[in-house]
């Protein structure tokens, strides 16, 4: 038998691995630095609460972390080839346990002290980061913070602060109780070893998992076989069946519509993170109810992709005018429409929501504003009552004026679906789109029969090419008409036009001649209908300046040098805040609020563990609320802006607070949602 030689892979106890032997933990300098952010942190300390709640059996695994061995004088050191941000976490978690209980409990705080500092040496660190970060990192866990220090704007002091503002000493055994449970492969290089082929072996081997294939993990890890079974046979494969190719995007919409806000990809995994947040445990009972509820929408979501699957004409009509322009507003549909099928609402709201669908997203196109990430907002809406809904709708819905002026200039968007409803007909098919004018015309095509195109002068010609895509110029043909029709001058095609069964084309067969200024007035008289058919719902203020709902936001990704700042400017409440970015609006929010509304701002933070506090427990940045109370300052910006959030929804106002991105931050968010 052959035996490994070069490498020793062994399932240890994560805990008695860093607090036993004397050898010092080393980041090596061809590391990234330590960039794990708060909602990192959020899920570890997640994960273990969930296995310190478990039987001693449970335990958790954290995966594994290679290193090889060394010496430097009479010193061991274990070198982290791959395992850096996991133990980094640790052992900022374990330090703010530390500190916390290192007055009222001296016998665990000398047990977490052992996995922080060297047996031999109490002022060393067992981990020694790259020298260029290892001052912060050492200063942080060995509390050499003074408060006069300034700003920290390091993640070892924001991870710090986090775990310190979220565990009290008398939580501190139950967390460390989870923390004893951590298992993982320690994986140690022997000096023939390749490490870099080893890292790339464990980290770029084979198709990475999608976020439904975690999912899909996620929902089974634990069960045992029979449980596995039967989940699998009567809920996953008919949500497969159900969703086929599109089954990453039904997780999407499915949990846009659940939460009522945006899922932002991050690290490539944000829908399965935002999964886990939403079912952060999973009992077999519990799994059973959510998982035919999983199967329900999967249904529902096939007949969104597939209207004709539904058996009432009319809405199926609906749905097909609602898949037009996409799958954006699916998380909505899908709600509405089992709400319907329960008989929770009425068929005529059903038809009436699909209607407010289909104009917002046309009115929105045609006058080139975005469709993305304006779904959130109306789930959100929508569970206010119908009258929130309506009035969500018409606050982004752009007005008949807006619209008349786009229809005479700009290029009809999905002329088939519009001049089919414009002349009332049940189906398109079987018709075709026909330009009046040609896109191309002939040197010989002709309007009136008496001057050519090539009569036109330069400008006539431009002009002309400018309306050819507009709705003036478009109407429906039957295909077998429209092929006779296509490129024949005007007076050719007036008789065509007379025998189309379209209703559109009754007054094109009667008129005399064809140009710029035929186009532009049935431009005006189609618009008049447009607006009748496609109309705007309500009567509230538009939105004429692309607001997003502080809801919706994004934290920033990184920004250009100069160009850090990220809002033009913040609506709170119809006051007009010049507020450049997150961390200032975070304090000012915090700061208005515990003026307005102190009992929002105390449930919120006692409910999250901060970021509100009676005393500056820890060193770091703090801003005063009054003589007795104290906000902290020393969190990422994702943190930030999640808890200004959750107060303004503690409050209730978070509906009427928006930020306008700046240019560059509108940029940059399109990034960050990539």
């Amino acid at each position: 038998m052959v035996t490994a030689t070069n490498v020793d892979a062994t399932a240890v106890n994560t805990i008695g691995w860093l607090s036993a032997g004397d050898w010092t933990i080393v980041v090596p300098v061809y590391q990234r630095q330590y960039r794990w952010d708060i909602g990192a942190c959020e899920q570890l300390l997640s994960d273990i609460r969930a296995v310190a709640d478990l039987d001693d059996r449970r335990m958790h695994f954290i995966g594994s972390i290679l290193s090889s061995t060394g010496r430097v004088g009479e010193r061991d050191e274990l070198v982290l080839i791959d395992g850096q941000q996991r133990v980094t976490t640790l052992m900022l978690l374990v330090a703010a346990l530390q500190h916390a209980v290192r007055d009222a409990d001296p016998a665990l705080s000398a047990e977490l002290a052992r996995v922080l500092v060297r047996r031999d040496d109490s002022a060393a660190t067992k981990l020694r980061p790259h020298a260029a970060w290892a001052e912060v990192f050492e200063a942080v866990v060995l509390d050499r913070r003074d408060p006069g220090d300034g700003a920290r704007d390091s993640r070892f002091d924001d991870n710090y602060a986090f775990f310190r503002s979220q565990v009290s000493a008398e939580e501190a055994p139950h967390i460390w109780r989870g923390l004893q449970k951590l298992e993982h492969v320690a994986i140690t290089l022997g000096a023939g070893a390749n490490a870099q082929q080893i890292f790339e072996s464990l980290n770029s081997t084979g198709e990475p998992l999608r976020d439904h294939e975690l999912i899909h993990n996620y929902v089974l890890m634990g069960l045992s076989h029979a449980e596995q079974r039967e989940i699998e046979t009567e809920y996953w494969l008919p949500i497969e069946q159900s969703t086929g190719e599109s089954i990453a995007a039904f997780w999407r919409q499915y949990l846009v519509m659940t939460t009522g806000r945006e899922v932002v990809v991050t690290r490539s995994r944000g829908v399965y993170d935002t999964f886990r947040q939403v079912f952060p445990t999973l009992d077999i009972d519990d799994l059973r109810r959510h998982a035919a509820d999983w199967r329900e929408y999967a249904e529902i979501y096939r007949t969104l992709l597939e209207p004709g699957r539904e058996p009432d004409a009319a809405i199926s009509r609906q749905l097909e005018g609602v898949a037009t322009f996409g799958s954006a507003m699916h998380p909505l549909v899908m709600e509405a429409y089992r709400d319907w099928r329960h008989g929770t609402i009425s068929r005529a709201e059903l038809v009436s929501t699909l209607d407010h669908v289909q104009a917002l997203l046309l009115r929105r196109t045609v006058v080139a504003t975005g469709t993305d990430r304006i779904v959130a907002r109306l789930c959100r809406a929508r569970r206010e009552g119908w009258d929130a809904l309506v009035a969500a709708f018409s606050r982004i819905t752009p007005s008949d004026e807006r619209i008349r002026a786009a229809l005479k200039y700009s290029e009809l968007p999905h002329p088939a679906y519009v001049l089919g409803r414009l002349a009332g007909l049940g189906s398109t098919d079987g018709m075709a789109v026909e330009h009046v004018l040609p896109l191309t015309p002939a040197e010989t095509w002709t309007g009136d029969g008496v001057r050519t195109w090539s009569d036109y002068s330069e400008d006539e010609q431009n002009s002309a090419r400018a309306l050819a895509s507009t709705l003036g110029n478009l109407t429906l043909l039957e295909e077998e008409l429209a092929l006779r029709a296509f490129d024949a001058s005007f007076p050719d095609k007036r008789p065509l036009y007379g025998r189309s069964s379209a209703a559109l084309n009754r007054a094109l067969a009667d008129a005399e001649s064809w140009g710029t200024a035929a186009i532009s007035r049935r431009s005006a008289e189609l618009g008049e209908r447009f607006a009748q058919i496609w109309a705007r719902p309500g009567n509230s203020l538009i939105d004429d300046d692309g607001l997003t709902p502080i809801l919706d936001a994004v934290h920033r990704r990184g920004w250009p040098m100069g160009w850090e700042r990220e809002w033009d400017y913040v609506e709170y409440r119809g006051e007009h805040w010049e507020v450049p970015d997150v961390k200032y609006l975070f304090n000012r929010i915090f700061k208005r609020l515990w003026a307005d509304d102190r009992a929002a701002v105390v449930a919120y933070s006692d409910r999250r563990g901060g970021p509100v506090y009676q005393a500056q427990s820890w060193n770091g940045q703090w801003d005063r609320l009054d003589d007795e109370t104290w906000l902290y300052m020393g969190w990422d910006s994702s943190y930030m802006l999640s808890a200004l959030q959750g107060l303004l929804e503690e409050a209730g106002i978070a509906a009427e607070v928006f930020v306008k991105y700046s240019y560059i931050g509108t940029a940059m968010n399109r990034v960050a949602a990539r």
